[in-house]
């Protein structure tokens, strides 16, 4: 659940296939910037209901998860 909401954010957010969204997908494979990593972590703060802090370590797709899932 929690790799399919992400998914759908990402992919609305930055207009990608979802298709193209992997586990282990990189933001920079998928052209994501700090700034829209700012935009799409509010996204995910309010749809999770959680605070992400440090996105500085996450790296990858399965990086997000696992730390949206450890909350």
């Amino acid at each position: 659940m929690t790799y399919d909401k992400i998914v759908e954010i990402i992919s609305d957010k930055m207009d990608i296939d979802p298709a193209d969204i992997a586990m282990e997908s990189t933001f920079e494979s998928l052209s994501i910037d700090s700034l829209d990593m700012v935009e799409i972590v509010m996204d995910l703060e309010s749809a999770f209901d959680t605070e992400i802090a440090d996105t500085e370590e996450l790296k990858t797709i399965a990086d997000l998860v696992n730390y949206i899932d450890n909350k």
